[in-house]
């Protein structure tokens, strides 16, 4: 009877514990990106800005600037006149060593994942990664490299291995298309299986229940 009572309190707990969890850190997420974005209040006039209008902070403010920025930006920098600034001022950040490095790997970054073309974070794939035998997830960042395949005599695919739980992080490496083995798994479901350290797993890569042993 003691050992039922404790395991139901163990499932009540885990219970309350999955259901809490999520919610705080999405939470904590959602305040995070709010704050950061109501740190661009005090750049309004301080008659102007929405604690002196309404006498009371309101989170969430930060994010409306921050879009008519975005809007005015995106009107000023798409008319001829904009893009021609914009030009002059590439060129002069390009002719300043480590700023270029910096700002233009940054913008083909921005660039590859807002225009969605290109095979770039579209692939998750498995590669041998310690080594032999050990596989890895890892995403296609990029497969077209004729200047790699040429040295190489082979054509090479690069790939990011990311790290948990901080997928963010990781490493590029470049790997023999032979090797690559892709997966039928969307982005999304890899950086979740990545971010809960292999314990949220997709269905479609999910071993049948009661099945033991590995595949050959």
């Amino acid at each position: 009877m003691k050992a039922q009572l404790l395991r139901s309190l163990r499932r009540y707990l885990m219970a309350g514990v999955l259901f809490w969890l999520p919610l705080g850190v999405t939470y904590l997420a959602f305040k995070f990106v709010l704050d950061a974005m109501d740190k661009l209040l005090p750049l309004l006039p301080s008659h102007y800005q929405p604690d002196a209008i309404l006498g009371f902070h309101v989170p969430g403010f930060g994010v409306i600037l921050a879009l008519v920025v975005l809007l005015i930006t995106g009107l000023l920098v798409a008319n001829l006149i904009g893009r021609t600034l914009v030009s002059w001022w590439e060129e002069l950040l390009n002719r300043i060593p480590l700023v270029r490095s910096i700002y233009s790997g940054v913008k083909g970054l921005t660039e590859t994942l807002v225009s969605n073309t290109g095979s770039s974070f579209s692939k998750v794939v498995l590669v041998e990664y310690p080594r032999r035998g050990m596989w890895t997830v890892a995403l296609v960042t990029s497969d077209d490299l004729p200047a790699i395949d040429a040295l190489t005599g082979a054509q090479q695919i690069c790939v990011f291995i990311p790290t948990t739980p901080t997928p963010t992080a990781g490493f590029i490496y470049l790997v023999p298309a032979a090797e690559v083995r892709e997966l039928d798994m969307s982005v999304d479901e890899a950086m979740k299986m990545i971010v809960t350290l292999g314990v949220v797993v997709p269905a479609s890569m999910r071993r049948p229940r009661g099945a033991v042993g590995t595949t050959p």
